[in-house]
């Protein structure tokens, strides 16, 4: 990544814990990104992750973060909701071949993850997989990607 992102960050109680190590690490490690949290903000057992990750996807879609990250105890339920957004193409990614191939060729935009499946490391590594990649501009992956926009 050559400019200035802003990053859309969330999570629910499930992903709390990690969603705040991930910011450390995002501020400490990658000054080209401007990290937005949209909550939680304190670790709350009766949140709910589709509030959080509909403000996420709200920002992606308003055009005010280029990138998200969802975090719920799973990933699933993130991904589900995110998903529902227009303009949101998201995918739970536990791996890190997952994190840039759904980059690369479907331009993935929100990467979420579960609190509950993954360690800190683990989801430091996926997430520097997610940022470095980039959409393989060819000639399939963009016939794919105007099929996905036209599901919006």
């Amino acid at each position: 990544m050559s400019s200035k992102i802003n990053l859309v960050i969330s999570a629910d109680h499930g992903g709390y814990e990690l969603k705040e190590e991930l910011k450390i690490f995002l501020i400490e490690n990658y000054l080209n990104i401007n990290v937005i949290d949209v909550g939680a903000h304190k670790f709350d057992a009766l949140d709910d992750f589709p509030d959080m990750t509909s403000e996420l996807s709200k920002k992606i879609f308003e055009g005010e973060a280029d990138k998200g990250i969802a975090i719920c105890g799973s990933g699933v339920g993130a991904s589900m909701v995110a998903n529902k957004n227009k303009g949101i193409r998201a995918a739970v990614c536990h791996d890190v071949y997952s994190a840039s191939q759904g980059v690369e060729h479907n331009n993935m935009n929100v990467l979420c993850m579960g609190g509950r499946v993954i360690d800190i490391e683990e989801a430091k590594s996926i997430v520097d997989s997610f940022l470095t990649a980039n959409f393989l501009n060819e000639e399939k992956y963009i016939r794919r990607l105007n099929k996905i926009n036209k599901l919006d």
